[in-house]
């Protein structure tokens, strides 16, 4: 299988670039700096397998349309796309400029719409292919100072979900990955997204910030590596009918639970799928 990963410099992408390609298929990994996949590169070095690179700003219609041009003219047609690339945005609504909201949702949700209006005319005309969305824990319960980067996944939760049942009459199938903390550079970035006015003590939320990053760190001590989210990526690729909704662990599932009944979204499609 053909396989596009986008932000695949670290992390989730990287992990899974690498263990799709241990898996067999033909993966090209695709981040915005090509110069940064030297880690995804010796980690396949390092199993002896091969994942090409190349770039892709997923906020950039021309740079997207590139890359899935690149990929289908070296390798052939994009079957499955797993769209990662994201950053968080930390703050709460007050603490948020009308252009940090705008580019939270721009990388997060209409980038990964960018990539799959790319890839799903080829996909519906051959009556093949898989999505598969990394959304969030963030994208089902929203978290305290986490306004933008949750409505951002909460969109593309609910854009996949309408997806979902009308690609399957095509015999494309639409997924979501929902991680719940996971150890990697994703933690640092949004530390660096942090903004001045949360940091200054007479600022109105400070003491509540404080209490939310200390309950955050908590969390981040039980995380799950990269390589665990790639794992769950690979059983959803062998899964000959995939499930809409693939949460990465246990402890995941545990903390959406309260609010999702429906775990796997298999009984919300069930439904749906009879309306089209």
């Amino acid at each position: 299988m053909i396989a596009l990963v986008t932000g695949s410099s670290t992390g989730i992408g990287a992990a899974t670039a690498v263990a799709l390609a241990a898996e067999g298929h033909r993966v090209v990994a695709t981040m915005r700096d090509p110069d940064k996949a030297t880690g995804l590169l010796d980690a396949a070095s390092a199993l002896g397998v091969e994942v090409a690179v190349d770039q892709l700003d997923v906020t950039d219609d021309a740079s997207v349309d590139g890359a899935v041009a690149r990929t289908e003219s070296d390798h052939g047609p994009v079957e499955l796309l797993v769209n990662n690339a994201g950053a968080a945005r930390v703050g709460t609504l007050e603490q948020l400029t009308p252009e940090e909201l705008a580019a939270c949702m721009d990388l997060n949700f209409t980038g990964a719409v960018r990539v799959m209006r790319a890839v799903l005319p080829g996909m519906r005309a051959r009556g093949a292919g898989r999505i598969i969305n990394v959304t969030s824990v963030g994208g089902i319960l929203g978290q305290p100072f986490n306004d933008a980067y949750c409505a951002a996944k909460f969109a593309l939760e609910g854009l996949s979900e309408s997806l979902a049942p009308v690609m399957r009459t095509f015999g494309v199938h639409v997924s979501v990955l929902e991680p719940g903390p996971v150890a990697t550079e994703f933690v640092a970035t949004a530390g660096r997204t942090i903004g001045t006015a949360i940091l200054d003590p007479d600022d109105p939320y400070a003491e509540l910030f404080g209490r939310y990053l200390g309950r955050t760190g908590d969390a981040f001590a039980d995380a799950q590596t990269a390589e665990d989210v790639a794992a769950v990526v690979v059983a959803a690729v062998r899964d000959p009918a995939p499930r809409f909704r693939y949460l990465t662990s246990a402890a995941a599932t545990g903390f959406v639970a309260p609010k999702l009944a429906d775990l796997d979204g298999e009984a919300v499609l069930a439904v749906t799928t009879t309306w089209v």
